[in-house]
């Protein structure tokens, strides 16, 4: 017989009773979901704890009815390398009501929970960083582990270490984007491509690089100007023209959906008939339209202006990258992320994300010590435009005008300083 910590008022008989684990993913998915999450139970199933998989995101955490299962050895050896997520995912965000009213402590308290792991992006992390703050406020001995998830690559991880599944969709990334290029030098088009990566241009950058984009167009680069779709489609011009001056009548390029996180080029775009609405984190529901169709709908009437005769089409990278299989880098990494929770849970630790560096040692990152200090959430990371990796891209991959086209250019257009690259950008 002991007593429940929870309420030292009541006894409680558990003889029998094994500690647990408890494991959620939230926000959208990202190859290695099942990576982390059955080699979490996996880790822990060997030390001899009971693994609890919750469905639902954080729903079920301030819900009576969550929808929970036992997790064992062979289901998580059945699906800890597939891709998608077994655990089904949410975005529920809980408000501060749902903390005070609705928080399900008879979950944690009815199977001996000890730890929650939640595995997912930057929201997800916000959300585990409240519950930490939540739980250690009210003295419930549970300690919480978060897992750095998202295709964005958009959590603050030190020295460019990329969150899992950030590496996976860029090679399928990349695989689509490979082909759409050789469909683009087949035909004579250009092929205007949409990745997503919310306010981080990571993948889009990412993409662009790995299959000489000509163009690749990040939020990230407008750190010395003001973002417009105008300037987005005079940068789209400028690889184009350029091109046609190298005598190249094809290409792609690549902008990413985070363009559209900023309050002008949202205005531009209402304007322009395109209204967005809103998920629960206040973020626009960019996956509802497609950016594809709108960038190169607008590059068709600018041309069509100009009177300069280009072929061009719309694709569409996102949801088609987010359930594959995980690559090996990313089986890999999700394998001593999990590792790595266990760890840092043996250690005491609690109230953090896991961080694993390129030598596989483990240490925690304290959500408290990277959030905003006046919201509370986790602020997303996003490109270093200045790093190494950027400018080379921009200055030996990119194609653009420069003052020493200007001369060729006046064959397309009158005014070819409105397409310098450099110009427009005030780099």
């Amino acid at each position: 017989m002991k007593i429940d910590k929870f309420a030292p008022e009541k006894l409680l008989i558990t003889f029998d009773m094994k500690d647990a684990v408890i494991i959620l993913c939230g926000g959208g998915p990202a190859p290695g979901m099942n990576s982390v999450s059955m080699s979490v139970a996996k880790t822990f199933l060997t030390k001899g704890y009971r693994v609890i998989g919750l469905h639902g995101g954080y729903s079920g955490l301030f819900s009576k009815n969550a929808r929970t299962e036992d997790l064992d050895f062979f289901k998580a050896d059945r699906y800890f390398n597939r891709g998608g997520s077994y655990l089904e995912m949410s975005r529920f965000k809980p408000t501060d009501r749902d903390f005070e009213e609705n928080f399900n402590l008879d979950l944690f308290r009815d199977n001996n929970i000890k730890l929650l792991v939640t595995i997912g992006g930057d929201d997800t992390a916000s959300t585990a960083n409240r519950i930490s703050k939540f739980l250690e406020a009210k003295n419930y001995p549970i300690a919480n582990i978060h897992c750095p998830k998202t295709i964005d690559n958009d959590l603050p991880l030190p020295n460019n270490t990329p969150t899992f599944g950030y590496n996976s969709a860029k090679n399928e990334g990349a695989h689509l984007a490979r082909t759409i290029y050789e469909d683009a030098r087949t035909s004579g088009n250009w092929l205007i491509i949409s990745a997503m990566g919310r306010t981080c241009g990571s993948l889009a950058l990412g993409i662009g690089e790995a299959t000489h984009c000509p163009m690749t167009i990040i939020p990230e680069m407008f750190n010395k100007t003001q973002m417009t779709l105008e300037k987005i489609i005079r940068l789209s011009i400028s690889a184009i023209l350029k091109r046609k001056i190298m005598g190249i009548n094809y290409g792609t390029i690549v902008a990413a959906e985070g363009l559209f996180h900023n309050e002008e080029v949202a205005k531009e775009a209402a304007e322009a008939g395109i209204h967005f609405t809103y998920d629960e984190h206040g973020h626009p529901e960019l996956g509802k339209i497609s950016k594809a169709v709108l960038f190169n709908d607008l590059l068709e009437k600018e041309f069509k202006k100009l009177g300069v005769k280009v072929k061009s089409r719309p694709v569409e990278i996102g949801y088609d990258v987010r359930c594959q299989d995980p690559v090996a880098f990313d089986l890999t990494y999700c394998t001593e992320l999990a590792m790595g929770v266990y760890q840092l849970f043996s250690e005491g630790k609690t109230g953090c994300m896991v961080y694993v560096d390129a030598y596989g040692n483990v240490s925690p990152l304290y959500l408290a010590d990277l959030q905003d200090p006046e919201t509370g959430k986790i602020p997303p990371r996003v490109v270093d435009i200045n790093s190494g990796t950027a400018r080379n891209y921009y200055k030996y991959i990119a194609h653009y005008i420069t003052p020493a086209d200007y001369e060729a250019a006046r064959e397309y257009v009158a005014d070819p300083e409105l397409y310098d690259f450099a110009r427009i950008l005030e780099w």
